[in-house]
């Protein structure tokens, strides 16, 4: 089986790498849009970068234009709408598919590993969120709805057992 680390991805700035190195971190990768109903949750997961991101913690947002084409900007768009309307820090990775067939070898390991809702695999919505623990184990699958802040109790329960 493939590490999740060792899954190839590609920057917001276009630049080819890996998930390396985020070896050793507590992740909540997401799926994210620009002009969605729950876009103002970059505010949330900007906070929740902020408070645990020097203990080992890190948001990992891969843009998605494949519900109601809400991600329409391209990298350089997405980037600058990000830090100006939310001050977004954490990393952002270049837009890609979620589901499908072009659907990225990130999303089908995690949907592989972490089913929704009565083992269905497809992402059913912008901000669909995985908590990830520090050995690469996707530990959780959340919904949209479900807002950073919610989180914020698991992701402090993994970094300070």
């Amino acid at each position: 089986m493939t590490s999740l680390y060792d899954i190839p991805v590609q920057t917001i700035s276009k630049e080819e790498t890996t998930l390396e190195a985020f070896k050793g971190q507590v992740l909540l990768v997401v799926n994210v849009a620009s002009k969605c109903g729950f876009t103002s949750q970059y505010k949330g997961l900007q906070e929740l970068q902020n408070k645990y991101g020097d203990q080992g913690f890190s948001v990992l947002g891969f843009p998605c234009n494949q519900f109601g084409a809400q991600e329409p900007g391209d990298n350089e768009e997405i980037k600058g709408f990000c830090e100006t309307q939310f001050s977004v820090t954490f990393p952002l990775f270049s837009k890609i598919n979620v589901n499908g067939d072009n659907a990225h070898p990130l999303y089908e390991h995690l949907k592989n590993e972490a089913p929704g809702l009565l083992g269905s695999k497809a992402i059913k919505w912008n901000f669909t969120k995985f908590l990830i623990d520090q050995d690469g184990k996707v530990l959780k699958r959340f919904a949209p709805k479900d807002t950073p802040e919610s989180i914020g109790q698991e992701i402090n329960t993994l970094l300070n057992p």
